[in-house]
């Protein structure tokens, strides 16, 4: 029997994932695995038992990920499994700031009892919020991954201009841009030329403050800048300068916190880009869909910390292995399998920075004594035996 500690309330569709092999539920004593989604866990003590921990959502901010990796704590999320609800807000984002929408109904809900003298009001008021269309416009998408991809294709289906930025590029994504989606050559090119701005890119040691006061220079006077990734990416205090100066005409965020919401200019929306109905469903179907296949099987999707690794199960006996990506470590592992006469039926290695991960199939039975002496290797993590 496996134990899931639900740390959040997770969407019932993810949870009848789960087998008759499963036990899930809060506060569960010696877990398996965790599920969480917004949940701070980084003062948590991490219960010795915990093998992996499946984050509902793409952003793994409120999860101790260094901590888990020094354990050999797999760390999943589910990217894409929230992509159309945050594609269709950031959508929705662009147009409020393009025809001042939300200024706009903040001032007709004020003239509650006026009586019948609104709709006139309406009439003489209405060109205090004049806006302007998105077609033809240019938008330039930050970070073409599964949000961004979605993001530059229905801009583009709108009649705008699309021009995106990624120098990773993965070649599935590729695959699913518009073909007339635009290269931009560098991010300043970006930056320079787009009337909107939509960033779609991880916030980590390196993209704190990714948009700052050089950034800002680049742009357009009266840009609209949209960040439905993370708050962090947009140095505060730069932002309120380029909105002073005229640069940011106006900032679309879904993650306000005080100071961005005193700034003017701003349309402050309470992150909910995930927040509906189906995105939360997706995102608990595939994160319970990758707990499982880890548990059971070993196999590892959509990690943040240790590699991609899949091997079909063939009905030998398996085992895992995590450990630190150092040389030989192959050799002496393989060498005491050979010491206790298992031969390796299937076995595939994959190492991501610091890290690396084993997945081997044996014809023969595996010992707690071998298992003992694979722990032992330096450099080892954990073993498992499936």
């Amino acid at each position: 029997m496996y134990r899931i500690d639900l740390l959040n309330k997770i969407s019932e569709k993810g949870l009848s994932i789960f087998t008759d092999k499963y036990e899930y539920r809060a506060d569960i004593p010696d877990p398996d695995g965790i599920m969480v989604r917004s949940k701070e866990m980084k003062d948590m003590t991490l219960p010795a038992s915990v093998k992996a921990i499946a984050r509902a959502g793409a952003g793994v901010n409120n999860i101790p990920v260094d901590k888990c990796s020094e354990k050999g704590i797999v760390v999943f999320n589910t990217p894409g499994a929230n992509a159309n609800g945050v594609k269709e807000l950031v959508i929705l984002g662009m147009i409020m700031a393009a025809r001042h929408v939300a200024d706009g109904i903040v001032w007709a809900k004020s003239l509650l009892g006026e009586g019948d003298k609104v709709p006139d009001l309406i009439e003489k008021g209405k060109s205090k919020f004049v806006g302007t269309e998105i077609q033809g416009k240019t938008l330039g998408v930050v970070g073409l991954g599964a949000i961004g991809t979605l993001v530059a294709n229905a801009a583009e289906a709108l009649g705008m201009e699309v021009m995106g930025y990624d120098p990773f590029l993965s070649i599935e994504a590729a695959w699913k841009l518009s073909r007339n989606i635009k290269k931009a050559p560098n991010l300043e090119r970006l930056l320079a030329e787009s009337d909107y701005i939509s960033l779609h890119v991880p916030q980590n040691k390196d993209t704190k403050g990714f948009i700052n006061s050089g950034k800002f220079a680049i742009m357009k006077k009266g840009v609209v800048l949209l960040n439905f990734a993370r708050g962090g990416l947009v140095d505060t205090g730069s932002l309120k300068k380029a909105v002073a100066d005229g640069i940011v005409g106006c900032y679309v965020t879904d993650f306000p916190d005080e100071e961005v919401i005193k700034t003017e200019k701003v349309i402050p929306i309470p992150h909910l880009g995930a927040s509906t109905e189906e995105s939360e469903e997706n995102c608990a179907v595939m994160a319970a869909m990758q707990l499982m296949d880890f548990l059971e099987n070993g196999n590892i999707k959509n990690s943040v910390n240790f590699p991609e690794c899949n091997l079909d199960r063939n009905g030998k006996k398996r085992i895992t292995i995590s450990n630190q990506n150092t040389p030989g470590m192959i050799e002496k592992i393989t060498g005491l399998l050979a010491d206790n006469k298992l031969n390796v039926a299937n076995m595939i290695n994959k190492s991501k920075g610091n890290l690396a991960y084993n997945i081997i199939d044996l014809e023969g039975d595996v010992g707690d004594t071998l298992v003992k002496k694979i722990q032992a290797i330096e450099g080892v993590i954990n073993v498992r035996v499936l």
